[in-house]
């Protein structure tokens, strides 16, 4: 039985650190593919010397060529510009989805029938940038964000308790920026409702942390942005597809009809298996959270409008 292969189109941190990420956990053979010439080679090749400290069986190339993209399960796509201090992730929206489309297209000639997992900003609309120049079905595509957003506000709250993150639930919703929805009313730690742990005041300023933890990170490094916690948040859905667990994860989506919206990518509950996206979950929301969960929606179409 031949043994899974992921692509990674973007050797930069968050690419390079997701292709280490596989390896490590002994998930599939990797391709690391970038227009810098010598960049996914150095760094395939560095995350190849490690696999035996790592006990991984699994192989790393990189390379400047798309054909080596042809047999994939998976194609996690990194590639665009990143964000520097005083840029908002729709800034990139231009630049981004002209890199995006013409990768997108390459990699949708030579493996057709792959699961594309999206991280490049502005998320939910570079989600439906490569649907359309792959020509795959909603099942096909998905945005990493939720998964992202949702560690980021877990890892606040378990910080300020002071208890482990692994006991903090929580869920967040809508686009990937100022837009996204933490569900208070739905996290908990070890079972507790977190309302009965903080004020409302605390757990807003961690909302809006949460909210502004790409922006955090980048004010403090300067000439970069985050890829730990990124890069992680990638593998998990990797994980879930290439071993099929049916992970219930919150992931950028394409809607057509679920919660009241249609033709747009929205971060919402989904179950991640072999084969995609195998289903939105549905769930009611207050009047608030609906409306705040279609303004996301109208956000992010309005942004399509523009590519």
């Amino acid at each position: 039985m031949a043994r899974d292969k992921v692509s990674v189109i973007g050797a930069g941190k968050v690419g390079s650190t997701t292709a280490q990420w596989i390896v490590s956990q002994d998930l599939a053979d990797v391709v690391l593919i970038d227009v810098v010439e010598g960049l996914p080679q150095g760094c395939a090749l560095d995350t190849l010397e490690a696999a035996p400290v790592l006990a991984s069986s699994m192989s790393c190339a990189g390379c400047q060529d798309f054909e080596a993209v042809e047999g994939s399960r998976i194609v996690v796509i990194t590639a665009g510009k990143p964000r520097t201090p005083g840029m908002s992730r729709d800034d990139l929206l231009a630049i981004n989805a002209s890199i995006v489309s013409k990768v997108a297209q390459a990699c949708g000639e030579r493996a057709p029938q792959a699961i594309y997992i999206v991280v490049t900003n502005p998320l939910d609309v570079m989600a439906y940038v490569v649907k359309r120049a792959v020509g795959a079905d909603e099942k096909r595509v998905v945005g990493m964000a939720g998964v992202l957003d949702t560690s980021r506000f877990r890892s606040f709250v378990a910080h300020a308790l002071n208890v482990s993150a692994r006991d903090v639930q929580a869920l967040v919703l809508g686009s990937h920026g100022d837009d996204m929805i933490p569900l208070i009313r739905t996290a908990t730690v070890g079972g507790v409702p977190l309302t009965d742990l903080l004020s409302v005041e605390a757990i807003e300023a961690l909302v809006q942390r949460t909210r502004n933890g790409g922006a955090e990170i980048v004010g403090l490094l300067k000439t970069g942005s985050a890829y730990v916690a990124p890069s992680a948040s990638v593998v998990e859905m990797v994980q879930s597809i290439l071993k099929d667990q049916k992970r219930l994860l919150p992931c950028s989506a394409y809607l057509t009809g679920q919660y009241g919206i249609e033709d747009a990518f929205v971060g919402v509950p989904v179950v991640l298996g072999s084969e995609g996206i195998e289903r939105v979950i549905e769930f009611s929301l207050t009047q608030q959270e609906q409306q705040r969960l279609a303004a996301c929606a109208r956000s992010v179409k309005e942004m399509i409008a523009k590519v």
